[in-house]
């Protein structure tokens, strides 16, 4: 199978290198915006070859879109509009705007909506990572609405690369998201701004950051084409789980404002049954 990747980037290049490795395609094919994008794809192997949009879905079976969520808004409905029996996989982090804007689309049958919870703060080609998608999660969105051949074309693809499976709708996914995914980069933005702001010698920063600090600070990383877009999409519900962290972030606040010890101790053993979740 020839397979076109949409978005050579950190999830379009890990995404090449599994289709490769599981021989799930045999070429692929990379469309990139970027021209230095797709030199460092054919540089890195990532890739076959480098074709436009049309020319790409026109010899492709399936065709993967890996690029920010503005811009699957804007080539998504382009790409439904030239495939027939082919595939069409969006990869997008949010999915309820994505989804009403095919709605109605003639060939809306051959998109699997998904979304592989998997990913690094790191961006571009060169940011590929060789079975990143292993032991993750893949969303699957308003899977009804797929064609059954179509889905079970990304299932299967699924399977090989030894992905959990969940189902959820449109609206259903653009909140848990914003809870376990949004936020943490929200946050993550918010401290290092925070740090930078108040520790103006950056080398203690460098020499007194621990393990602690830079897990927690390395999404802050991460770039600004790609979440920039996701806030945006899913803003209403962005707003929601903010509202809820600076509620938690005063009350924390008030605790240690009045030395009451005793309710901060109980505040952060309620928070530690996050434990029994996430093992």
């Amino acid at each position: 199978m020839t397979a076109a990747i949409i978005g050579i980037g950190l999830i379009g290049g890990s995404l090449a290198l599994s289709l490769r490795e599981k021989g799930i395609a045999g070429t692929i094919i990379g469309v990139d915006n970027d021209s230095a994008n797709i030199k460092k794809a054919l540089d890195l192997r990532l890739i076959d070859r480098a074709a436009s949009l049309e020319e790409a879905v026109q010899a492709s079976g399936l065709i993967v879109l890996a690029i920010p969520v503005d811009a699957i808004l804007k080539v998504l409905p382009r790409v439904l509009d030239l495939v027939s029996t082919q595939v069409v996989m969006d990869l997008g982090s949010t999915k309820s705007k994505i989804l009403q804007a095919v709605a109605n689309h003639p060939k809306r049958g051959r998109l699997v909506a998904a979304h592989p919870m998997a990913g690094t703060e790191y961006s571009g080609p060169e940011a590929a990572i060789k079975d990143l998608f292993k032991g993750k999660t893949m969303v699957f969105c308003d899977a009804r609405k797929s064609d059954e051949d179509a889905f079970e074309m990304a299932e299967a693809l699924v399977e090989s690369l030894e992905m959990r499976r969940v189902f959820m709708n449109a609206s259903e996914h653009d909140l848990h998201t914003a809870y376990v995914s949004h936020i943490s980069h929200i946050t993550s933005f918010a401290l290092a701004l925070t740090v930078l702001e108040k520790e103006k010698e950056e080398g203690h920063i460098f020499e007194l950051a621990s393990g602690g600090f830079e897990s927690t600070v390395r999404l802050a990383k991460s770039s600004p084409d790609m979440w920039v877009p996701v806030f945006r999409q899913n803003r209403e519900n962005v707003l929601d789980v903010l509202e809820e962290h600076i509620h938690q972030l005063k009350n924390m606040q008030k605790l240690l404002e009045n030395e009451d010890y005793e309710a901060f101790y109980k505040l952060i053993q309620r928070s530690n049954k996050i434990r029994k979740i996430l093992k």
